[in-house]
């Protein structure tokens, strides 16, 4: 008897999808985490005395945003942004609220 293995290659374009889906994943992830940062770990650690609320999250936005600014020039190519739309991206990454515009306005258009 023999048996055959359906192994299924991802073609360019399905690369290119799901590249985008990652990134806008973590893009949006990272935009929750600052503002979680900002308005709920921030007036946490100065009214309430707890600093440890700005370690986690800080920590968790640190890792999210390290993430988050390669993914922009991985994803460049895919999405077929010039240097405007990655500045623009950049600097959605240090405006709350940023990331959730850039996914509003750019990101669901590419896909």
């Amino acid at each position: 008897m023999c048996y055959s293995l359906n192994v299924v290659f991802p073609n360019s374009q399905t690369i290119q999808i799901m590249s985008i889906r990652i990134f806008r994943i973590i893009a949006v992830s990272e935009g929750i985490s600052f503002l979680t940062l900002l308005l709920i770990a921030m007036p946490i650690k100065y009214l309430l005395g707890m600093p440890e609320a700005v370690k986690i999250v800080g920590w968790i936005h640190g890792i999210l945003f390290i993430s988050y600014i390669p993914g922009v020039f991985l994803v460049r190519k895919s999405i077929n942004w010039n240097i405007a739309h990655v500045g623009m991206a950049l600097i959605a990454s240090i405006l709350p609220g940023g990331t959730f515009i850039l996914d509003y306005k750019l990101l669901r258009k590419s896909q």
